[in-house]
């Protein structure tokens, strides 16, 4: 007796933690009963959320599912133009499960594998809008009407998932980068074929302003010279004058004051010598002052 109230109390405590399941905080978790989800009496599937919950014992199997927002962002594709033009594009999308039913039986419940299913929705959509547009179009302005289009398209088509899409973004638009690197060399030479025009410009520039400067100076020489020697030519007819007049008044003692002037200058040097007859003019006034 004592044996079968351990059995049934065994039994109970199994039974017990069999029927009690817990699930965490940010999940959601739906209840396999005989491998089918266990629907209420709308036909709508239970969906349990955090905390204790209670289910069939032995014959339920629980299946957790993140309820959080979740983030794709995967590698950059390549899309094609209106214009055939390829464009490398940077996007990422913002999701969450709303149907956890169907996401188990469309997606399997694994979040890699709904991933792989949502980003080739998204990148129909992505496709389809940069598709119908221009690379001017979408680079001057039409990438919000382009995100709202791809948004829309994403969330349509991610219904069957049992997905939300709650946004879709263009975070990048490249070129390829054997696209790139030809535009760029395009870019190099005709930046340096302008840089090499104003450079001859400047030069052009440069030598008419040089020959200009040149052409002025040499104006300004010959009329400075000139004046300089009108200015000269004014002073030694004045000196000229000065002398005559002077001359003029006294000639005596003007050829004393210039016999004067040629003594200084002969005896200035000690060894200078100098052989001439005693009565020669030059020391007419010598003469006179040894008289004196």
């Amino acid at each position: 007796m004592k044996n079968f109230s351990l059995v049934l109390l065994l039994a109970a405590v199994v039974l017990s933690f069999s029927s009690v399941f817990v699930v965490p905080e940010g999940q959601k978790a739906i209840v396999m009963l005989f491998s089918k989800v266990q629907k209420d009496s709308d036909d709508k599937a239970i969906v349990y959320s955090p905390g204790l919950q209670f289910k069939v014992p032995f014959f339920s199997q629980v299946r957790r599912i993140d309820a959080r927002i979740q983030t794709l962002d995967g590698a950059p594709d390549r899309f094609v133009t209106s214009e055939k033009k390829d464009l490398i594009v940077d996007s990422f999308v913002k999701w969450r499960v709303n149907d956890f039913s169907a996401f188990y039986l469309r997606a399997r419940g694994d979040k890699q594998y709904a991933e792989t299913l949502l980003k080739q929705k998204v990148n129909n959509g992505l496709r389809t809008n940069f598709g119908s547009r221009t690379i001017r179009e979408i680079v001057s302005g039409e990438r919000s009407e382009l995100m709202a289009e791809a948004l829309v398209q994403a969330s349509e088509s991610a219904q069957e998932l049992g997905i939300e899409v709650l946004d879709v973004r263009v975070k990048q638009i490249n070129l390829p980068q054997e696209v790139s690197s030809s535009i760029f060399q395009r870019m190099r030479a005709e930046r340096t074929a302008v840089a090499k025009e104003h450079r001859s410009e400047g030069q052009e520039k440069a030598e008419t302003i040089r020959a200009d400067i040149d052409r002025r100076v040499t104006v300004m020489l010959a009329d400075a010279e000139r004046n300089a020697r009108s200015v000269r030519g004014a002073g030694d007819a004045q000196a000229a004058a000065i002398y005559a007049d002077a001359y003029n008044k006294d000639a005596e003692f003007f050829s004393f004051v210039r016999s004067l002037e040629a003594y200084k200058q002969t005896f200035k040097g000690k060894q200078d010598v100098m052989v001439l007859s005693p009565d020669s003019d030059f020391f007419k006034y010598m003469k006179g002052a040894a008289a004196q």
